[in-house]
């Protein structure tokens, strides 16, 4: 009896399905050692003195993209520093990476769609749902790990975005000798990507410029790469580039960058913000020279000084704007740690005006809280004290904010300018305005940072504040709908 019973025993334990285990591909770093230092701590110490010593401007736009080389760090961390520099610390979830491939060959672009790229500073995850939409929407970009797997152009980048950014992800993607319009089709991928997305998204592309032994043809050339990059003018440049008038081994994925651009926005630019060669990087002038270049690519963003100037007069000097934010951030440690709300001596005149003004808080760059006075009921710095503490605690759309959670929340402010009723929808300048609709006993108010986070045109912007009010959709053409614009001038962490 016992024989039998151990036996069935047996049988039930060889016939059950083992569990399965899933197990994420981890890509192994292929230029650590020559490249770049294998050394964690050497590593990290080099690319932060490249950060210190690379001098960038305020950057007032959005920056969507940057451009970088990739040569060894002797050569090109310098010079990479400052695109890196131009993003530090930037709220910045996931980044579509685009490089040459110099090694492997294939058709379409080659995508890495799962699992971890690792360097001697631990592990970066890629971005498998964003990568799994750009397959549905380009049939061009094919699984191809193989292809990435002894590729130095987008290795190098890595441990640069491990210093400068937090919890990010990457999609990793190579092209190799694509045709124009297939460039166009990655991009417009891209871009919807982008465009729908509740994540900020950027682009990166791996290039280095002339490659050859003339120094002087080396910056003659340079200069009108760097041009046409410069004017965004992809079909040009893709036609120059195959006609070898320009050189850059990331060529192609230049020009891919260049009409995510155009696609994100008509009034995309592009700003160098270094340029060099290996000559002048080692201090000769003869021998084989490569072209070097930091760029980055921008939009306009809600949040300009300047495109609030019209109709809202708000001049806060930086001061100002640093003390609202500070009085809010203290303003919550101290509230979610001990329930008190510090004791402001508020010295300039301008916070004691009253405005309405909205407080939004960010986690991870998604919404973790917003809630405002629509008119100015108190003093600016007292609405920014409460609105503060309601965004934290009161918003009925989240669980309340924990003290734990401050080190990850960005604070957002928003002043309103006073409200105009309209009679005609062309009068709605989206990116300008936010809109406040009532009608009865219903209202609701979208801020104008909104229509731009989701890339709302002006009807699609109406319905949305409908909505917001409790009304169909469709509300704001009924003539007893009341419909009103105001500016806002943003001041974010």
């Amino acid at each position: 009896m016992k024989l039998i019973i151990f036996i069935l025993l047996l049988i039930f334990m060889c016939g059950s399905k083992p569990q399965k285990l899933e197990v994420k591909m981890k890509r192994k770093p292929f230029v650590s050692g020559q490249f770049y230092p294998d050394d964690k701590k050497e590593l990290k110490e080099i690319i932060e003195n490249y950060l210190k010593a690379a001098e960038v401007s305020e950057i007032k736009e959005k920056i969507i993209g940057i451009l970088v080389p990739h040569a060894g760090y002797p050569y090109s961390g310098g010079v990479a520093a400052f695109s890196y520099k131009a993003i530090k610390d930037k709220n910045i979830n996931t980044i579509i990476m685009l490089g040459p491939s110099h090694r492997a060959t294939f058709e379409g672009f080659a995508l890495y769609s799962d699992g971890y790229w690792e360097t001697p500073l631990g592990e970066v995850a890629i971005d498998e749902e964003v990568a799994k939409k750009l397959k549905s929407k380009c049939l061009l970009l094919k699984e191809n790990k193989n292809a990435h797997n002894y590729e130095h152009s987008l290795e190098v980048q890595i441990p640069f975005l491990q210093v400068i950014l937090k919890d990010f992800k990457i999609v990793p993607i190579m092209a190799l000798f694509p045709k124009y319009e297939e460039c166009e089709s990655l991009a417009k991928a891209i871009s919807e990507v982008i465009k729908e997305s509740k994540k900020n998204i950027i682009f990166l592309i791996s290039s280095d410029l002339y490659h050859g032994y003339s120094y002087k043809e080396c910056v003659e050339t340079d200069k009108k790469t760097l041009s046409y990059i410069e004017k965004l003018l992809p079909k040009d440049f893709y036609n120059a580039l195959l006609k070898e008038e320009v050189a850059a081994c990331g060529g192609f994925p230049i020009v891919i960058g260049m009409l995510i651009s155009k696609n994100l926005s008509e009034k995309a630019c592009v700003k160098v913000l270094k340029y060099t060669n290996s000559n002048e990087v080692m201090g000769v002038k003869s021998g084989y020279c490569v072209g070097y270049s930091s760029v980055v690519f921008t939009i306009p963003q809600n949040n300009q000084e300047s495109e609030n100037k019209e109709g809202f007069e708000l001049n806060l000097t930086k001061e100002e704007k640093e003390e609202l934010l500070n009085i809010a951030r203290q303003t919550l440690e101290s509230y979610l740690k001990e329930k008190k709300i510090p004791d402001f001596k508020i010295t300039s005149p301008k916070l004691q005006e009253r405005y309405g003004v909205f407080v939004t808080l960010k986690k991870h760059g998604e919404l973790r809280g917003c809630i405002g006075y629509i008119e100015g009921i108190k003093p600016l710095y007292k609405g920014v004290i409460d609105n503060a503490i309601n965004a934290a605690l009161r918003d009925p759309r989240f669980l309340p904010v924990t003290y734990d959670e401050l080190k990850d929340i960005k604070i957002e402010i928003t002043i309103l300018s006073p409200f105009k009723r309209i009679k005609d929808l062309k009068e709605i300048k989206v990116g300008k305005h936010g809109l406040f609709i009532r009608k009865g006993i219903y209202q609701g108010l979208l801020l104008p940072q909104v229509a731009v986070e989701y890339n709302w045109d002006r009807e699609t912007f109406l319905r949305h504040t409908c909505l917001k009010a409790g009304l169909h959709p469709e509300s704001y053409h009924d003539k007893d709908t009341e419909i009103y614009i105001f500016e806002g001038l943003i001041i974010s962490e």
